[in-house]
């Protein structure tokens, strides 16, 4: 197989940064998941979780960057960390937009009986894992139990204005494939799940995106168990798509860790690679304009992002 990095030179594609208009920040990797596909290998035992004074440093550079409109909140289950509110007002006060990327089973863990109704509030987009509508391939992938609770989360998103017509309260789902294959299309599946989703539960949404799996951490693990890993990778690079790599996420987008650090993106950060710019940390720039033109770190894991309609936070890209 030939190297991501080959293949842009192939294609003569030169990707670097435009301004960075998404921050996404993954505020813990404390989940009350264990899910078979998770790149962050997030659960309940994990102890990484953003402090106060990080949260502080993120508030005062989303003032000083006039590029950013998103702040992206992701985890393990960001709601689960002490600041989550605390940052998700300060962003809405900026008139920034906020995504909660919700697992929705999140909703009634301890302390979090209220949280609907605070994401409401705020108008808060919310992104929500359903991998499927089929309550077998749910728990497949994320665990005995969840797929009822999901259910009923997305209930009460409904009956609280998410989902329906008022565009304020967005309400899209996420589809991960269950195995090592890429994802249906996404206009499809999305009249799919509105069909079903209707028709068993009286569930509405806005949007459906499909994320294709990336072969790192969990998933890759499962690869390499299942002999899967090189059939897999081949199945990306062969399916590499010029036009989704000219709209990869990571040219508007930076990734921060729980603890302040700065990476392309959340698969870099999982894997440790450091900005093409080099590695920085929130307190070693004065604004997130600076990275404007500059470098991004490629891999082979990026075959992910870019094989047929490609694959971001925001689903498909072509």
């Amino acid at each position: 197989m030939r190297g991501f990095a080959e293949t842009l030179k192939a294609n003569d594609l030169r990707i670097d940064r435009t301004a960075t208009e998404i921050v996404q920040v993954n505020i813990g990797r404390l989940c009350n998941q264990v899910c078979h596909h998770c790149h962050v290998e997030a659960g309940p035992k994990r102890t990484e979780n953003m402090e106060a004074s990080t949260v502080d440093r993120i508030i005062e550079l989303l003032q000083t960057s006039k590029s950013i409109h998103t702040i992206d909140l992701t985890g393990g289950a960001p709601e689960l960390n002490p600041n989550f509110r605390r940052l998700v007002i300060a962003a809405r006060n900026l008139s920034l937009k906020v995504i909660d990327r919700c697992n929705l089973t999140v909703l009634y863990e301890p302390g979090q009986e209220d949280t609907a109704q605070f994401l409401r509030e705020y108008g808060v987009h919310i992104v929500a894992s359903l991998p499927c509508y089929s309550k077998k391939n749910v728990e497949q992938q994320r665990g005995r139990g969840v797929f009822d609770k999901s259910i009923e989360a997305l209930k009460m998103f409904n009956e609280l204005g998410y989902g329906k017509h008022d565009l304020r309260l967005r309400l899209d789902l996420v589809y991960n494939p269950t195995g090592p294959f890429l994802p249906p299309s996404q206009e499809k599946l999305q009249r799919d799940y509105k069909t079903e989703l209707k028709k068993l539960f009286d569930i509405e949404f806005n949007s459906l995106f499909t994320i294709t799996n990336m072969p790192i951490k969990r998933f890759l693990g499962d690869l390499e168990r299942n002999g899967k890993l090189a059939e897999y990778m081949e199945l990306l690079a062969n399916n590499f798509n010029p036009h989704a790599a000219e709209g990869v996420m990571c040219r508007n987008l930076v990734s921060i860790s729980w603890n302040g650090e700065m990476f392309d993106c959340d698969f870099n950060q999982m894997l440790e690679l450091p900005l093409g710019a080099g590695r920085k940390t929130i307190w070693e720039v004065s604004s997130f304009d600076e990275l404007k033109n500059k470098p991004i770190t490629f891999e082979n894991h990026c075959y992910a992002c870019t094989a047929g309609a490609g694959s971001s936070c925001g689903g498909s890209l072509v």
